[in-house]
C-alpha cells in the first residue's frame, strides 16, 4: 500500500512541473535559510564546550555598588588568587593570566608579531587544550619558558622539532619551547597563539611584581576549577566572606564581593545589569533563530496555499476515489506523503544551497561552519526536521482536499467559498506580515549604523597611522621621530600609553573639591608624549597643552568634558585631583573636547590626560594630506626596520580601526538584509503561483468582460487589487509589531536613532512595488488574451 501511494505521488508531482518546481525551489530556499540559520546558532552555542571539564571552570570577577548602580568587573588582583586556593578547599586549580596584546618573536631571520597570553602553571591543567607535546602540569613550570601553537611553531620553526629550541621574544629575552600545543579552534573564547610562565612575568615587570602585593591593582585576569561534584552554591558563601576578611574598607566603602561567571556562559551570556547576567550575543543568537523559523514558516505557507489552489484539479480525482471506495485517512496519507515526498527532494536541493552558500557565510561571519557529513545524530534531526516541515506544509492541503464529498465533486457542483479562499488569504496575509516585517527591520539596523557613524567622533581619523612600540623603538623614540618628520611624509608624531580607538587603563580617583561621601570614581587614564593633540586632531576646549616639561608637567592633567562633567567642576582649570592612593595631586591646565575612544554608541568616558613619556607605548603619527599612501608606508616600513629590527612594520590606520567597532551591527545589518530578501523572494513566489492560479480560474470571466470592452488596465486592476489589500493589511500588522520589537532592541544603546513612520511608509511601498511587480506577469498576460480562445466551448 505505502508502495502504491508512493508511486502515486511520483506522477501527480511529475505531472505539473511548473507548481512542483516553484513549491520545491519555495521549500528549499526555506529550508536552506532554517538549516544555515540552524548550523550557525549551534556553533555560537558550541563555544568552549570542546574543553574537557566546562561545566567545573568559572572566571572570578569582582562586584560592587558604584554610586547606587551594581558593577561587575573582569579585572581583579593578584592577590585573590591565593586567597582563593588557601580558603576554599572545593577549588581545585586557579591561575592568574593577562593577556598580552601582540609581542615580537623571533627565530633566526623568522619574525612574528602575534598575541599571547601569561598564564600561572595550572592554566593547561584548567583548560584542557590538546597538548601536542610536553605534559599540561610542567610546561608552565619553569619561568624561562614559552608554549607555542602548532601554527606558530611552524611560521617559526618550519618543520623542525621546536621543542627545547630558543624564541627570541621583544628582543630582551630567551625563551625556551616547552611544549606544543594544538591550534586553538575558532570557538574558543580564550585566543592565543603562545603562552608564557606568569612567574616570568613576575621577574621581568616591576609593576607586575609590586601588584603581586596589592589589592587596589586590579589589572589581571583569575580563572578556576572546582573540584569534581562541586556545584557553584557550594563556594558561593565562601566566595561572599573573602571581601569581609581581606578588605572590609571596600565592603564599607563600595558593598565589594567575589563573584564567579561560568565558562559556559562567557560567549553567550557575557553582559550584567546591576550585577547579574543580562544577556549579551545570545540576544542575537535568538533574533536569527526567530527569522529562521519565519522564513521556514513562509516556504510552508507557500506550499499549503499552492496545494489548496490546486483543489478544483485535485477534486474529480478526490471523488473517484471516494466512489470506489476509498477512506479519508487513505487520502489524508496518500496527500501527506506526497508534500513529504516534494520536502524530502527539497531537503535535498537544500544540503546543495547550504554547500554552496557556507563559503560566502563563513567569510561574512568570521566563523568556520560546516555541513556535518559524518554526525548521525546531524542526520536524524535532518531527518525529523525534514519530516516535520513536510508534514506542517502539507497537513492542511491533506485534510482540506480529503474532506471533499464525492456526489457534488462528480457533479461538478464544487465552488471555491469564502470557506476555502479565507484561510488562503489569512496564510497570505501572515506571509508578508513577517516578510515586511524583517524589511523594517533591516532599515532600521541599516539607520542605526549610519547614525553612530556619521556621529562626530572628536579627532581626525584621515590618514592617521598608529604602530605598536617595542623595547627598541622606546630607546630610538626621539631619532625615528626626527628621520620621519624629515621624510617630508609625516606632519606631526608623538607616543602614547594606548591607541587613539581604545582605552586600556582606569584609575580610581581619592578627592577632588565637591566629592561625597564614600563616592567612588574611576576614570579612563591615557599617558601621553609631546604633540599628542596635534597629532590625533582633539581640540582644547580652555587652558593649555602640556609644556613638554617632565619635571613640571608631571603634576599637571587635562580632562576631557566628560571628566568634567563627571567631576562637576564649574570651573574646571586650577583644580587638584589626588590619586595613587592620595600619593600624587594633579592640577588640571586644560580641558579637550570629548573624543570617542570605546564604542560609538556610548557617550564619551571620562578621561585624564598625564603627561608621562616613560609610560607611553603605541606610536601614532600623521601622514602629510599630500603625501601618497602606499610611497609613505614604503618608506616608513625602512626606517622602522632600521630602528625596529627585531619586528615586522605593522600598522593600522585609525579610520580602519574606528570602523571595526562598527563589525557587529554591520553583520546583523548584512545578514538581515541577506534574509529579508530571501524572504521576500519565497513569498514572490508563491504570489506568483497564486496569481496564475487566479488568472486561470477566471479566464472566461476575464475574455467576457474584454468583450463588453474592458481594458488591459481594468483587468490588470480586477486581478491585482485583492492581492494589493492583502499586502496592505500585512503592512499594518507588521508595523506595530516590529516597532515593539526593534525599539527594545535600540534601548540597548545610548546613542540611537528614534523610529519614525517613514521606516514603515518606505516598508510598505517596497512591499506593495515588490507585490505589484510579481503579480503583473501573470495579469497583464492574462488581459492581453485573446477571449475567442477563453470563450470557444460556450
Amino acid at each position: 500500500m505505502f508502495k502504491n501511494y508512493l508511486i502515486t505521488a511520483w506522477r501527480n508531482i511529475i505531472k505539473d512541473k511548473a507548481y512542483t518546481a516553484i513549491n520545491i525551489l519555495g521549500l528549499a530556499t526555506g529550508m536552506a535559510v532554517a538549516l544555515i540559520i540552524g548550523l550557525w546558532v549551534n556553533y555560537q552555542f558550541s563555544y568552549d564546550r570542546f574543553l574537557p571539564g566546562y561545566l567545573q571552570v568559572y572566571q572570578a570577577e569582582y562586584r560592587s555598588n558604584q554610586n547606587g548602580e551594581i558593577q561587575t568587573q573582569q579585572p581583579v588582583s593578584l592577590l585573590l588568587a591565593g586567597v582563593l586556593k588557601s580558603d576554599i578547599p572545593e577549588i581545585k586549580y586557579v591561575t592568574q593570566t593577562d593577556w598580552m596584546g601582540e609581542h615580537g618573536l623571533v627565530v633566526g631571520d623568522k619574525k612574528l608579531y602575534i598575541a599571547g597570553a601569561h598564564a600561572g602553571e595550572d592554566f593547561l591543567k584548567i583548560f584542557k587544550y590538546p597538548l601536542l607535546q610536553g605534559n599540561a602540569g610542567t610546561v608552565l613550570r619553569e619561568p624561562n619558558s614559552i608554549v607555542l601553537t602548532k601554527s606558530t611553531a611552524f611560521a617559526l620553526f618550519g618543520k623542525a622539532d621546536p621543542l627545547n629550541k630558543i624564541v627570541r621574544v621583544d628582543n630582551l629575552y630567551n625563551l625556551k619551547v616547552s611544549g606544543i600545543l594544538d591550534d586553538i579552534p575558532g570557538n574558543s573564547t580564550l585566543k592565543f597563539n603562545y603562552i608564557i610562565p606568569f612567574s616570568f612575568y613576575v621577574q621581568t615587570e616591576e609593576w607586575v611584581k609590586y601588584a603581586s602585593t596589592d589589592w587596589t591593582n586590579n589589572s589581571f585576569q583569575t580563572f578556576v576549577q572546582l573540584q569534581p561534584g562541586v556545584t557553584y552554591a557550594q563556594v558561593e558563601p565562601k566566595l561572599k566572606a573573602i571581601m569581609p576578611k581581606y578588605k572590609p574598607d571596600w565592603v564599607k566603602a563600595i558593598k565589594a564581593e567575589v563573584f564567579m561567571h561560568p565558562m559556559k556562559d562567557w560567549h553567550l551570556y557575557s553582559e550584567f545589569k546591576n550585577g547579574v547576567e543580562n544577556g549579551g550575543f545570545i540576544d542575537y543568537v535568538k533574533m536569527f533563530g526567530i527569522i529562521g523559523i519565519l522564513v521556514l514558516l513562509i516556504a510552508c505557507i507557500n506550499f499549503t496555499n499552492l496545494s489548496t489552489t490546486r483543489s478544483e484539479r485535485r477534486a474529480r480525482e478526490v471523488g473517484v476515489r471516494k466512489a470506489v471506495g476509498s477512506l479519508r485517512k487513505d487520502l489524508i496519507y496518500q496527500f501527506l506523503i506526497e508534500s513529504v515526498v516534494v520536502t524530502f527532494a527539497a531537503f535535498l536541493f537544500s544540503l546543495l544551497f547550504v554547500q554552496l552558500a557556507l563559503p560566502a557565510f563563513n567569510l561574512l561571519t568570521k566563523d568556520t561552519i560546516s555541513i556535518p557529513w559524518g554526525n548521525s545524530i546531524f542526520w536524524a534531526i535532518m531527518i525529523g526536521y525534514t519530516l516535520l516541515t513536510g508534514l506542517l506544509a502539507g497537513s492542511r492541503p491533506a485534510f482540506y482536499l480529503s474532506s471533499f464529498q464525492p456526489v457534488k465533486v462528480l457533479k461538478g457542483a464544487l465552488q471555491a467559498g469564502k470557506g476555502s479562499t479565507l484561510p488562503r488569504k489569512i496564510l497570505v496575509v501572515l506571509q508578508f506580515s513577517c516578510s515586511v516585517a524583517l524589511i523594517i527591520s533591516t532599515i532600521i539596523v541599516y539607520q542605526q549604523i549610519q547614525y553612530a557613524k556619521d556621529r562626530p567622533i572628536g579627532y581626525n581619523a584621515n590618514k592617521l597611522m598608529m604602530t605598536d612600540g617595542s623595547s627598541d623603538v622606546d630607546r630610538n623614540y626621539a631619532a625615528l621621530k626626527h628621520d620621519m618628520l624629515q621624510t617630508g611624509l609625516v606632519t606631526s608624531v608623538t607616543k602614547a600609553s594606548t591607541t587613539v580607538t581604545y582605552l586600556n587603563s582606569w584609575r580610581g580617583i581619592d578627592d577632588w573639591q565637591g566629592k561625597y561621601p564614600n563616592e567612588v570614581l574611576n576614570v579612563a587614564t591615557i599617558a601621553i608624549n609631546d604633540d599628542y593633540f596635534k597629532t590625533v586632531g582633539m581640540q582644547l576646549k580652555m587652558g593649555s597643552d602640556f609644556a613638554g616639561i617632565v619635571g613640571a608637567d608631571s603634576l599637571n592633567v587635562l580632562l576631557n568634558e566628560a571628566a568634567v562633567k563627571r567631576f562637576r567642576f564649574k570651573s574646571p582649570l586650577n583644580q587638584v585631583i589626588t590619586w595613587n592612593n592620595g600619593q600624587q595631586r594633579m592640577r588640571v591646565i586644560g580641558v579637550v573636547k570629548d573624543a570617542l575612544m570605546m564604542s560609538p554608541f556610548l557617550p564619551a568616558q571620562p578621561t585624564f590626560f598625564i603627561y608621562k613619556p616613560e609610560w607611553t607605548y603605541n606610536v601614532l603619527y600623521r601622514l602629510s594630506p599630500t603625501a601618497n599612501t602606499h610611497n609613505a608606508i614604503a618608506k616608513l616600513s625602512v626606517l622602522f626596520n632600521k630602528y625596529n629590527p627585531s619586528y615586522p612594520y605593522i600598522y593600522h590606520f585609525a579610520d580602519e580601526s574606528y570602523a571595526t567597532k562598527f563589525d557587529l551591527e554591520v553583520l546583523i545589518g548584512k545578514l538581515a538584509g541577506i534574509f529579508s530578501a530571501l524572504a521576500i523572494f519565497i513569498s514572490c513566489l508563491g504570489l506568483f503561483g497564486l496569481a496564475a492560479y487566479v488568472a486561470q480560474q477566471r479566464t472566461k470571466e476575464i475574455g467576457i468582460r474584454k468583450v463588453l470592452g474592458a481594458s488591459v488596465p481594468q483587468l490588470w486592476m480586477l486581478l491585482s487589487k485583492d492581492f494589493i489589500i492583502l499586502v496592505l493589511l500585512s503592512c499594518v500588522i507588521a508595523s506595530p509589531v516590529a516597532w515593539y520589537f526593534l525599539n527594545g532592541w535600540l534601548l540597548k544603546y545610548d546613542y540611537r536613532i528614534s523610529i519614525g513612520p517613514s521606516v514603515f511608509i518606505w516598508a510598505a511601498v517596497m512591499a506593495l512595488v515588490i507585490t505589484i511587480i510579481t503579480i503583473s506577469f501573470q495579469a497583464i498576460k492574462a488581459a492581453v488574451a485573446n477571449p475567442t480562445k477563453s470563450l470557444r466551448s460556450e
